[in-house]
């Protein structure tokens, strides 16, 4: 028999109008009422209560270029990654009032699903927008790429470009558990202060002081003297070019993402010193948050007893309704956000 705790006929949802070209604008994002299907057999009616604006989504406003997730249809609201609520189950699996995270049901208040990719999330280690975050995909893509890329020791210098956001804090706080030196680099003042009063980087450089890949690599040579063993990358241009210049011989680099590349127009002259990586010995690989879900469970066993503990912080910008999700979005290309950046969409009982 159904469960339900509540049916509504008409939701909204916001839906792209045409493809960006350059950094996206505000009015290329368009807040529609959509109608709400009841659930069929083996589905859900779900209730969205977080959900996540990440800079990946920016690659799928891009219908020409062939990528590991399909672009964004201008027929149908956008989506990505949220907790939600059971309304209406139809699914042994869950029952009305239950809680699920998954990497649909964004950019909505109510979407159906066929129970595929959710997880029950319960509150009781941490807030339930954390589970987009320090305990979601942004937490498992730094889990992977340290674990399973740059394989830190300790007592070596660890490079994180973008070491902030929602990846790069949590790069930051496993690489000093492991007893490294820590670097990283953020946009404010403020930024790195946390950096280094709260996460525990040894120096935390603001990016905004350099103005270009020369500056940087001065100020990065003193803050790691002798070279960079392991670089999680997160941003590209000028830090990539440091990055390159004071790897150590036999660096490992995580090639996550290149943020500040996302809205360019013309492709984007490359690192003119690729050469240092064949005399240093360095390996570099990119990745993605897909291909290490099935250690998402050995990510959940690492990191959240870390939490309960203490022993990882992590910080949200926190967005208040719908509508204000392509904010938050362009919001990720200028630095707004601190830490993950967020959208509260409905009432969380368990808050």
């Amino acid at each position: 028999m159904p469960t339900t705790t509540g049916s509504p006929t008409k939701a909204k949802a916001i839906f792209l109008k045409d493809y960006p070209e350059g950094m996206p604008t505000s009015s290329l994002f368009e807040m529609r009422d959509v109608s709400v299907t009841a659930p069929q057999e083996d589905a859900l009616l779900l209730r969205t209560v977080w959900m996540s604006v990440d800079p990946y989504m920016r690659g799928r406003m891009n219908p020409h270029i062939k990528s590991y997730i399909p672009p964004f249809s201008l027929d149908h609201p956008l989506d990505g990654g949220a907790v939600s609520e059971v309304m209406v189950s139809n699914h042994q699996g869950f029952k009305a009032g239950d809680y699920v995270v998954g990497f649909s049901g964004g950019w909505q208040e109510y979407h159906v699903s066929n129970g595929e990719g959710l997880q029950k999330v319960d509150g009781g280690v941490a807030p339930l927008s954390a589970y987009l975050g320090v305990l979601g995909m942004p937490g498992i893509t730094a889990w992977a790429g340290m674990s399973q890329i740059l394989n830190p020791v300790e007592g070596e210098t660890l490079f994180v470009s973008g070491a902030a956001g929602a990846v790069g804090s949590l790069v930051c706080q496993l690489g000093k558990l492991k007893g490294m030196r820590v670097v990283g680099t953020a946009g404010s003042k403020e930024k790195c202060q946390w950096l280094e009063d709260e996460i525990g980087c040894d120096v935390a450089l603001n990016y905004k002081d350099y103005p270009d890949s020369r500056a940087l690599t001065k100020a990065l040579s003193q803050a790691a003297p002798k070279g960079i063993n392991c670089y999680f990358e997160n941003v590209g241009g000028m830090h990539l070019e440091a990055a390159l210049n004071c790897i150590a011989f036999g660096g490992r680099i995580a090639l996550c993402g290149m943020i500040s590349q996302y809205n360019n127009k013309a492709p984007e002259a490359g690192p003119n010193n690729l050469v240092n990586m064949i005399g240093r010995g360095v390996l570099a690989q990119g990745f993605i948050v897909s291909n290490y879900m099935h250690l998402v469970p050995q990510f959940v066993g690492e990191v959240a007893p870390l939490l309960a503990q203490g022993k990882v912080q992590f910080r949200e910008t926190v967005y208040e309704g719908l509508a204000k999700a392509p904010e938050a979005f362009l919001g990720l290309f200028k630095g707004d956000n601190f830490g993950k950046a967020v959208i509260r969409i409905g009432p969380d009982r368990i808050a």
